[in-house]
């Protein structure tokens, strides 16, 4: 079913294809093309974040598996059956993937939807076109991609050329199960890499549907490979892998360090890593009232959005004090009811569950933590109860009178939760914004071109936005500074990262 047929459905019609869902969906490897348990016959269970429910249980790969895979993968390569296929040919492929995606998107937006409990409405109107947007996009690349002749003496022709890596694994999170997975093996692919995604343990589903889509396609069995499995087992043998030539790494920075020492461990393959953030939000106070209030929506949007389990989120909304008190006043009366908890297959609900108990626990303790340095809760800090309280849901939360050096102002929370910190000027601002280890996007709104030019130099951070946050197309490099990662995903760069340049110097005479 496609996008537009299944954004008339309504909350009985998601229930019931949610059950058909569950009761079909793959949980085995996907090695070589097949669907094959486990080596060990290790497994998991896949619980519901929205009640707790079994999902299902899924195979738990292990470095046999890996070490399968890796070798189906170099063969795959080697043969040239998907590396040295023509641009042309693999453009097809490339489409007709993107193709069966979209004929296939409810299904896979569902997949999504039940693993984490991501609103459907979410699903269906932002991930899904942005992953069929992210195929096409680099299928077009393919043969966009060129290499160079040097300015040389007469008797040399010096050249340079693009090439595939070889063997590339891509681990994914479970915050945007498809659309991450995406932004890394759709450019992989297009590169011509043998690719072997480890998604999130929480998340799998979709994954392995996806790449089921890919070899119906056309696309060659070793080409594309899907393990699951937990990561200190599976993530961690794929960083140790001495045939493996590219690790590409969407999480937490403290596994991403980890993965940069299994890398040198073994064959010093490369590393990209995209991980945690902590985003500036920054509001001066020279907002005429329309920018103002569009402003206020876009902040509580930036901060509440997938249940705040964004790397990128605006959680520090850091306010000049003329505007402060005015700016959290509008942002509660609107907050309060903008994002509501609820069953995230009801097409109405726009907040679900966090990714499970544990992280509900820890997101709940960082808003008493904030408390007891000081912060006060403008609305809500606790958990909803009455139906929802199975699930491990989290209210959107605004907290008041943090400082910079808070520890919730400086942890990254991946909740519903904003902190709201007061500055004097611009001066103030900017060193807020920048006391942080991490540097991944950014906002400023101001009405003022040199200011906003200002802080587009000073900030530290991948993406700043201006009077807007959260925007972009494929155009836009994805990806920041410090501790948030090396990476740039969702751009042609990100193509360019996938790929080796290999010198040529020919002596003529």
């Amino acid at each position: 079913m496609r996008l537009e047929d299944a954004a008339r459905l309504t909350h009985a019609d998601w229930i019931s294809k949610a059950e058909e869902t569950r009761a079909r969906a793959e949980t085995r490897l996907f090695i070589g093309g097949q669907f094959v348990d486990a080596a060990r016959g290790g497994s998991f269970d896949n619980i519901s974040p929205v009640d707790g429910r079994l999902i299902n249980r899924c195979a738990a790969g292990t470095g046999e598996d890996i070490d399968r895979a890796v070798a189906i993968a170099r063969a795959s390569f080697d043969s040239g059956e998907w590396s040295r296929l023509a641009p042309r040919r693999r453009m097809e492929v490339m489409f007709r993937w993107a193709e069966l995606i979209e004929e296939h998107a409810a299904e896979l937006a569902l997949m999504d939807t039940i693993d984490i409990g991501k609103p459907i409405t979410d699903m269906i109107r932002v991930d899904m076109p942005q992953v069929i947007e992210c195929v096409r996009f680099f299928a077009e690349s393919i043969d966009k991609v060129l290499g160079s002749v040097t300015a040389t003496e007469t008797d040399v022709l010096s050249t340079v050329i693009r090439e595939p890596i070889g063997v590339v694994a891509c681990i994914s999170p479970w915050n945007y199960p498809l659309l991450m997975a995406i932004w890394k093996i759709a450019p992989s692919l297009a590169a011509g890499n043998s690719t072997i995604l480890k998604p999130a343990e929480q998340s799998p589903m979709s994954s392995y549907r996806v790449a089921e889509l890919f070899v119906e396609a056309g696309g060659p069995p070793g080409a594309l490979q899907v393990l699951n499995g937990l990561g200190e087992a599976a993530g961690q043998a794929l960083g140790r892998h001495m045939d493996v030539d590219k690790i590409s790494f969407t999480g937490s920075t403290e596994v991403g360090k980890l993965l940069l020492g299994y890398a040198g461990q073994s064959n010093m393959k490369r590393v990209s890593l995209e991980c945690g953030g902590k985003g500036p939000h920054i509001f001066c106070d020279d907002l005429p009232d329309d920018l103002f209030d569009r402003a206020v929506r876009t902040a509580i949007d930036g901060v509440f959005f997938n249940m705040g389990q964004v790397c990128s989120a605006g959680s520090r909304l850091i306010i000049h004090d003329r505007i402060h008190d005015r700016f959290l006043e509008r942002f509660a009366e609107l907050g309060r009811t903008a994002y509501v908890c609820g069953d995230p297959l009801d097409p109405s609900v726009n907040l679900g569950p966090l990714i499970d108990h544990g992280a509900q626990a820890r997101v709940l303790g960082m808003i008493e933590r904030a408390r007891s340095d000081g912060a006060q809760v403008v609305f809500g800090g606790s958990a909803p109860q009455g139906a929802l309280a199975k699930g491990a849901y989290v209210e959107p939360t605004l907290l008041a009178g943090v400082g910079q050096d808070d520890f919730i102002a400086r942890q990254e929370v991946f909740g519903p939760v904003a902190a709201a910190i007061r500055v004097r000027d611009d001066d103030e601002a900017i060193e807020v914004a920048n006391n942080s280890n991490y540097g991944l996007q950014g906002g400023v709104w101001t009405d003022n071109f040199r200011r906003a030019h200002r802080y587009v130099r000073e900030l530290h951070c991948g993406t700043l936005f201006v009077n807007s946050f959260e925007e972009g197309d494929m155009t836009q490099p994805f990806g920041g500074f410090k501790e948030s990662g090396n990476a740039k995903d969702k751009c042609f760069d990100s193509l360019l990262a996938y790929m080796n340049a290999k010198a040529a110097w020919f002596r003529l005479n």
